[in-house]
């Protein structure tokens, strides 16, 4: 898979070369390419912003370098591409999306800043040919800038490649799977820490009875954790 992010801060993509990921990098089973929006500007300042039309409060990100930063990504490709814009206005991201994007040749990123990106450029790329648009946002909450959203995305899709996990039966087991349940709660040795014991089911051997449990567990997150109120 190909992986482009355009954004004015390229370092905050680094924990990329760390664990799971900066192994398959190695491997060739992720290319991933940061790209500076800064560097599709032509002013002495470099200016990636201006004032929005209408009035208002703060800066948007202005549509010629966007334009031509995502040009230059396309220019690397003739796959079809899935052009994903951050923003708080998104649709919510969750694992049906990962699984989705997870089948995609090359995902570019806009990250963007300020107040969000000039509309118009997710509008034109709706336009193109072998161009996918998805405005996202991950959780109903504000950012500073659209690189840690892409960073989340970019764990939560890549994971389900083949490859990058080295059990892959453990993507089966995980919350959110395809049953739509939290995985039920995991402990390992010692037995007793600080008081607590570890369930005695599990360390009877009976691998129906266990199977048993952890079902029914995961049930009961999922039910506890989907009837959660928000707290005033």
């Amino acid at each position: 898979m190909k992986i482009t992010a355009i954004s004015i801060f390229p370092e905050y993509f680094t924990p990329l070369d760390l664990s799971l990921i900066g192994k398959a990098r190695e491997q060739g089973l992720i290319d991933f390419k940061a790209i500076n929006l800064r560097d599709f500007t032509y002013d002495n300042h470099h200016t990636v912003d201006d004032t929005p039309y209408g009035g208002g409060a703060g800066m948007v990100m202005k549509p010629e370098p966007w334009g031509e930063a995502i040009d230059s990504a396309l220019a690397e490709t003739d796959a079809p591409v899935d052009l994903i814009v951050l923003t708080p206005a998104g649709s919510k991201f969750n694992q049906r999306k990962a699984e989705t994007l997870a089948s995609a040749k090359h995902i570019i990123f806009a990250c963007g800043r300020y107040e969000g990106i000039d509309a118009r450029v997710a509008d034109f790329y709706r336009t193109q040919n072998q161009v996918r648009v998805h405005e996202i946002s991950i959780g109903d909450y504000v950012l500073n800038g659209g690189e840690v959203a892409a960073l989340v995305i970019i764990e939560a899709v890549t994971r389900l490649l083949p490859g990058v996990i080295g059990n892959p039966d453990s993507l089966a087991e995980e919350s959110h799977n395809e049953l739509g349940e939290l995985e039920y709660p995991s402990y390992t040795k010692p037995a007793n820490w600080r008081g607590l014991e570890v369930p005695e089911i599990l360390l009877s051997g009976n691998h129906g009875a266990i199977a048993k449990w952890r079902r029914e567990q995961a049930l009961s997150r999922s039910q506890q954790n989907s009837s959660i109120e928000p707290q005033d």
